[in-house]
């Protein structure tokens, strides 16, 4: 019996482990108080917390989140990272794959992994409540496996963030009216506190306590909503090993670049003098002309073992070295180093033959004010931004809704493949009627496992940038990179086949284009856009329909039954 029950039980474990875990979370995003730079104030939180909970899970495992909204604004929340295989119900984009959830409202959202093992996060997908309501998602490797690297000693979830004394929720209304940049934040946050850096933070400053000659390991998570940043720590060696759920070929650095949306699994080895280092952050901003926070964010990495009281321990902390807030190059030497494992534990399938070429162009652009007073952008005209030069409007109901029932004349599937009209992208000097951009409800549709080669390319129509693109429900390589106008006779022949990286997020160089490759196995509406936040809201986005295949476990799923209504 007991020799019965034994094996009983390990069938049990084997079933589960081979279906994976089952999560249950519940959010509640509710008003609370926090007193940041000398003052209080109420913002936007998940469970009463800045940063919001860290979700752990393992590979395979699925997640139910049941998201209360008892605050006074509406929310969506998004799973930044993960697939959501078959699932764009559960995806969280306002107006693209769900209605906001109303205040006093309720949805329950379920998150299947699948090959996501690393870290990414989840957090608000309406406005930008995203500023405050965000936080880690763990996935460990499956029981009974290992990660491509030694194990380290502990996990530590490094969030960067920022910090406004004003009313976020306002933020992009303001904008708005005025038809400027939004006002800059006030301070950049290390797992919600700003460091000592700032007024009225000392006492506050986040300290991670280690060991020496341990090992630990970063996930570092960029939730800042409109900066790239430089991040270092004194004196320590990283070693990159992830990037948005994906492993990456180590790589050791002085500093990293992490754009908007990005996370980072990063080894850390505590190997110097005992005493108190200072990891730091601050921006990369490549836009000539526009206006950035240009404090520095702090932390400070703590030795504790007993010979941690040295002299050392009493003198200030040591701080890193930063590179220059506009140093591309800087950007460019970390991110270029980026390459899969593609190893047989962890293989990669960057497709070969294409048949959907694509190429978006991605820019800044100015419209004229629709009242007699001048706005605040450039030449007294308002901001706007565009893929293909088409501003995203948003429908009155969610895209996904619309095309799962068939109501008409909500959107149009006629976004364009390549730009309607084509230009020297990246000169230093083009002509004024380039600036303006048209608007649309538009999708691309593509057919059921195409596979795609999408050429993301920056222009200089306004100022250049630093482009973080996010692709929804999908990672892709990332075949091949460089300045100036993409060449498809010349560039091609440079592509990485063989080891590219396989990102959700990438940052399109300063004046420059970026390749990914994907197949579209996975059917839904899903949202491509802009991951700096003022440029999504002014229209840097677009929307991918992906059709369904062949038979059902190739088709989108049907929608929940609590599914928010508009």
């Amino acid at each position: 019996m007991l020799r019965f029950l034994a094996l009983s039980i390990l069938y049990i474990l084997q079933i589960q482990y081979a279906n994976g875990k089952v999560h249950h979370h519940k959010f509640v995003v509710k008003s609370s108080s926090f007193t940041r730079l000398c003052s209080t104030k109420n913002i936007l939180t998940v469970n009463g917390e800045f940063p919001g909970p860290t979700l752990i899970a393992h590979r395979g495992d699925k997640l139910i989140v049941k998201i209360y909204n008892q605050a006074n604004y509406n929310i969506t929340i998004h799973w930044h990272g993960a697939r959501q295989v078959r699932n764009p119900w559960s995806d969280g984009p306002e107006y693209i794959t769900q209605c906001p959830i109303k205040p006093g409202n309720e949805f329950k959202q379920i998150i299947h992994l699948t090959t996501e093992e690393g870290t990414i996060w989840w957090h608000a997908h309406n406005g930008w409540a995203r500023a405050t309501v965000h936080g880690a998602l763990i996935i460990l490797p499956k029981p009974g496996h290992t990660y491509p690297f030694p194990k380290p000693h502990a996990d530590v979830p490094i969030i960067l963030g920022e910090w406004w004394k004003e009313e976020v929720m306002e933020i992009p209304n303001v904008a708005n009216k005025t038809g400027g940049e939004p006002i800059l934040s006030n301070a950049y946050t290390i797992n919600g506190q700003p460091g000592y850096l700032y007024p009225c933070s000392k006492k506050d400053t986040f300290k991670m306590n280690v060991d020496y000659g341990k090992t630990y390991l970063l996930r570092v998570i960029n939730a800042v909503m409109d900066e790239e940043l430089f991040f270092a720590i004194a004196n320590h060696k990283l070693t990159v090993v992830g990037k948005d759920g994906l492993y990456l070929k180590p790589i050791e650095t002085d500093y990293i670049m992490i754009t908007p949306g990005q996370s980072m699994d990063i080894l850390l080895e505590a190997n110097q003098l005992p005493g108190r280092y200072v990891m730091a952050a601050r921006a990369y901003s490549s836009a000539f002309g526009a206006g950035f926070d240009n404090t520095t964010t702090t932390a400070l990495l703590v030795y504790t073992d007993s010979h941690s009281r040295s002299r050392r321990d009493r003198k200030s902390p040591i701080l890193p070295k930063l590179p220059p807030y506009n140093k591309t190059e800087a950007s460019t030497n970390f991110t270029k180093n980026f390459r899969s494992l593609a190893t047989k534990t962890h293989p990669i399938n960057v497709p070969t033959k294409i048949d959907t070429h694509l190429l978006f162009t991605i820019s800044v652009n100015l419209l004229n004010c629709s009242h007699d007073k001048p706005c605040t952008g450039p030449f007294g005209k308002r901001f706007a931004a565009s893929v293909n030069n088409i501003s995203l409007v948003h429908p009155d109901i969610d895209f996904l809704s619309a095309y799962y029932y068939g109501i008409p004349n909500i959107f149009e599937m006629d976004f364009p493949k390549k730009p309607k009209r084509a230009f020297n992208y990246t000169s230093d000097k083009l002509p004024e009627y380039l600036l303006s951009t048209s608007f649309g409800t538009k999708v691309l549709v593509l057919e059921y496992d195409a596979s795609v080669e999408l050429i993301l390319q920056g222009t200089n129509v306004l100022a250049s940038d630093n482009h973080p693109v996010h692709l929804h429900g999908y990672s892709f390589y990332v075949v091949g990179w460089g300045f100036g106008n993409f060449d498809p006779k010349k560039d091609p022949k440079n592509y990485n086949l063989v080891d590219p990286p396989e990102e959700t997020t990438v940052g399109v160089p300063n004046n420059g284009w970026v390749a990914i490759r994907f197949r579209a196995d996975n059917p839904g509406m899903w949202l491509l856009h802009c991951h700096i936040e003022r440029h999504a809201t002014w229209g840097m986005s677009m929307v991918f329909l992906v059709k369904d295949g062949p038979n059902p476990k190739t088709q989108m799923l049907p929608p929940p039954k609590d599914l928010p209504k508009c």
